[in-house]
């Protein structure tokens, strides 16, 4: 618990998959008294602290969740991420039902296995209901762990984060924080957002920009690349349907582009999702390739094969965004929060070369209040 000086974060969850438990472990992992720092920008960011942080308020829609304590919930079918703190306390928050509307692929029915989805028998909550909770619990940060292509329901929930006044962070690829009517509309309630689509620690995107970075910067013209990626877990086997794909490939593929020395031809750059493995379960694996000329014209090309467990790699900086817009939230801040943007997410309002959206966000973090 913490002392009654120590100011808190009250996290509210949507979704409670393969990424809510990563960051309801970590926070664990935290609390019992961890004293590293991987995977954070800093152990100690404004003030707050990752064991600061409460889940206060969450929703799923899969009977295996529904009803049970978050601490509980987490360790439920499908979810299937590492699992590196096994001993969690009860959080005292259930996991109320949530809106389905487009947060199911339609093929998920197609498999019956325990990786897939069970629809709870409960009545769905209305945006008053959500509102309420969300008011009632004093959530601070409202977090979208919704799966790829959930375009409305990631619409519902933040309204409701309008309407509560609680900062929204947009972990997936839809556009909200991106979507200058939105981006507006948070701008004109008063309340911060951080958006879209969450990078990873170490993942294939980030990766994938440096090096393209690192081409221009070091005047190898890049001629066309690609990135395959293969997983196990449910966000794979949801993207199964390509129709939910449209944003997610436009978020990772801007991503490269915008820090490409020359926008390449749609031809010449594939970035995406490749396929469901299901043995894989949350490893994800990368195969980057990039074809390019050295000086003289000179062919060259480089690949690499990346591997990293899917949930935990995104847990840390979870953690640091979720303490952003708690900072933004406390200085009175509203809409895009634009250099968290810049350096947590694939598909910022506004993009930047990755050592200038670092040094921009390190000055965000040490100025003070207004």
């Amino acid at each position: 618990m913490l002392s009654p000086d120590r100011r808190g974060i009250n996290v509210a969850l949507v979704g409670i998959g393969n990424c809510a438990s990563s960051l309801v472990q970590g926070i664990e992992h935290y609390r019992v008294g961890a004293n590293d720092t991987v995977g954070l920008m800093h152990r100690e960011l404004g003030g707050y602290e990752p064991s600061d942080i409460r889940i206060v308020a969450a929703w799923d829609v899969d009977t295996r969740k529904v009803g049970r304590d978050v601490a509980e919930a987490i360790f439920a079918k499908p979810n299937c991420t590492a699992v590196f703190c096994d001993t969690i306390e009860p959080t005292g928050t259930e996991v109320r039902m949530g809106r389905v509307l487009d947060g199911i692929a339609d093929h998920m029915a197609d498999y019956p296995d325990e990786r897939t989805f069970r629809r709870a028998d409960a009545a769905e909550p209305s945006k008053d209901e959500v509102v309420a909770l969300l008011r009632e619990s004093k959530a601070d940060v409202l977090m979208n762990y919704l799966p790829v292509g959930s375009q409305v329901a990631s619409e519902f929930y933040a309204e409701c984060a309008l309407e509560a006044g609680v900062a929204f962070v947009n972990n997936i690829p839809v556009f909200i924080a991106s979507n200058p009517e939105w981006a507006d509309r948070f701008t004109r309630a008063g309340v911060p957002i951080i958006g879209d689509d969450i990078k990873a620690q170490l993942g294939a995107t980030i990766v994938h920009r440096v090096l393209t970075d690192l081409f221009k910067k070091r005047g190898v013209k890049l001629d066309r690349t690609y990135q395959l990626n293969t997983g196990g877990n449910t966000d794979f086997l949801n993207m199964l349907n390509r129709t939910r794909l449209a944003s997610k490939k436009e978020s990772k593929t801007e991503a490269v582009q915008s820090v490409a020395q020359v926008r390449l031809e749609d031809e010449n750059i594939h970035v995406g999702p490749s396929d469901y493995v299901a043995w894989q379960n949350d490893n994800k694996v990368c195969f980057l390739r990039m074809e390019g000329q050295l000086f003289g014209g000179v062919p060259m090309n480089l690949e690499l094969r990346l591997s990293v467990e899917d949930s935990p790699n995104s847990a840390g900086v979870a953690i640091d965004m979720i303490r952003c817009a708690k900072l933004a939230k406390d200085r009175g801040m509203a809409g895009p929060v634009l250099p968290a943007a810049a350096w947590f997410c694939k598909h910022p309002p506004v993009q930047m070369p990755d050592d200038e959206a670092h040094a921009a966000l390190e000055a965000f973090i040490a100025q003070r209040a207004n």
